[in-house]
């Protein structure tokens, strides 16, 4: 299954109350066709695809390429999928800003609160965790991180739609996980990207990276004042010569120190667990990353993994304004259809699936 990422221009404004309202509802009822007759998986797979999900945000009414759309999307299909994760056999965890810290703490509460006892909620936050940590430290992108939204089913299976923002550009990145294509959570984890804009990336989950990724966690096993120094020795001899993109400023020695410390304390075993490691940021990772290439000549990548139907109209008007007429009849047929088939009453159901191979 191919996953990947989306750019998209940070817009301000708000979504309308009115809108929103209606997202909740039309959202869920979609999903919750698409578990029915196809299972929960698929729901997952269709929101770890940029083209559908941004086409879903569209179907809804919500700005056709603003950042907005992937927060108020996720947000309106997490409030309106509450009490129902029965109904679809799935749960959404996690949100923008802090709300995107909770994310561990929402995964096990779903779990007791549903009763999922062949569940197993740590693999799940850990999962969580090691997406945010890859897309935010391991690929430097330009994109700080301010949005993490996690879906699982009831066996187990995950997909994550996460968010970054880049200040200078006034760009918003979009990066999509879907469990069942992650072989190595540090090696191709989304496998296809989707965008116009490209930049120089450190691209250490890229898989020519994967020499540098071994380089990495061996320095990690050392004294920490054994690779402090040789960074120091490559900082005043070699760096003018490295095409690598330092974004921020190059970390002290006295920083790095810390940082390699509790690397070193944790003695990782693979590149994942350097990662994993609490303290270990994008500066560390960089600092790794070139005394590897310098000292070792194991290069890093720097390629950037990114590649890139209205319904009811637009909140900002384009290609017209929403239709609100339109929009609350969608909504009524779905749920219609879904109460029906809810009491063993199928006939409306199986005319949406034969107005959808009409349409195809």
């Amino acid at each position: 299954m191919r996953t990947g990422t989306a750019s998209l221009p940070l817009h301000g404004g708000h979504c309308p109350p009115w809108l929103f309202e209606r997202m909740q509802r039309l959202g869920p009822a979609i999903l919750e066709v698409i578990a029915r007759e196809f299972g929960p998986a698929e729901v997952l797979r269709r929101l770890s695809d940029p083209y559908w999900f941004q086409a879903f945000g569209c179907v809804l009414g919500f700005d056709w390429h603003s950042s907005g759309l992937t927060t108020t999307l996720c947000g309106a299909l997490k409030e309106g999928l509450r009490g129902r994760e029965n109904d679809l056999g799935l749960v959404i965890a996690g949100g923008k800003g802090r709300t995107s810290r909770q994310t561990p703490r929402e995964i096990e509460g779903a779990a007791d609160r549903l009763a999922l006892t062949s569940l197993q909620p740590a693999e799940l936050v850990y999962a969580s965790r090691m997406a945010a940590k890859v897309d935010n430290t391991a690929l430097q992108d330009g994109y700080q991180l301010y949005h993490h939204v996690f879906i699982f089913t009831f066996d187990g299976r995950w997909a994550v739609v996460q968010q970054g923002m880049n200040e200078t550009s006034r760009m918003a990145r979009r990066y999509h996980w879907l469990s069942e294509g992650v072989q190595d959570f540090v090696c191709e984890p989304h496998a296809a990207v989707c965008c116009d804009a490209r930049e120089t990336a450190l691209n250490m989950v890229a898989r020519e990276s994967r020499t540098s990724r071994q380089v990495v966690t061996e320095l990690g096993q050392q004294p920490p004042e054994k690779v402090v120094a040789e960074f120091s020795r490559i900082l005043e001899t070699d760096l003018p010569h490295l095409a690598l993109p330092w974004r921020h400023d190059v970390p002290r020695a006295s920083y790095l120190n810390k940082a390699l410390l509790r690397v070193y304390e944790a003695q990782p075993r693979d590149f994942a667990g350097v990662l994993g490691v609490e303290g270990v940021g994008p500066k560390t990772i960089r600092a790794l990353a070139m005394v590897a290439e310098v000292a070792y000549g194991a290069a890093a990548s720097f390629r950037d993994p990114v590649r890139y139907s209205f319904g009811h109209g637009g909140k900002d008007g384009h290609p017209y304004p929403v239709d609100r007429q339109v929009y609350d009849r969608s909504i009524a047929v779905l749920e219609q259809a879904l109460a029906a088939a809810k009491i063993g009453r199928s006939d409306k159901m199986q005319a949406l699936r034969r107005l959808s191979k009409i349409a195809g």
